[in-house]
């Protein structure tokens, strides 16, 4: 059974643990293998489809087209959208080194 947030040790930092073991891999190759094992297949596709919509909401596309681009709803375009903006920046940096790689 999960604990609940407030029975988690105050020492404790799952998600940083996590993050160091994004981190601490090599390549595009061992992140989508960690990726499979850590994620159900529905996860996966949850997490590619908002990562999709990113750059087209980064480039202005409206909602709509967006959508009939990726088929992704647009309530997920919507909370990407409002993510971007007053999220914690995780997507603003991860397309700025995803940018600076593909030049």
């Amino acid at each position: 059974m999960k604990r609940r947030a407030q029975e988690v040790d105050a020492a404790e930092d799952p998600m940083g643990s996590l993050a160091a073991a994004f981190a601490g891999l090599r390549s595009t190759a061992q992140i989508k293998a960690f990726l499979e094992d850590l994620c159900t297949p529905a996860e996966l596709e949850s997490m590619t489809d908002r990562w999709r919509v990113v750059p087209l909401l980064a480039e202005g596309v409206p909602y709509r087209e967006i959508h009939e681009r990726t088929a992704v709803s647009v309530t997920t375009i919507g909370r990407v959208a409002r993510t971007l903006e007053r999220g914690a920046g995780g997507y603003a940096a991860a397309m700025a080194r995803h940018t600076k790689r593909s030049r």
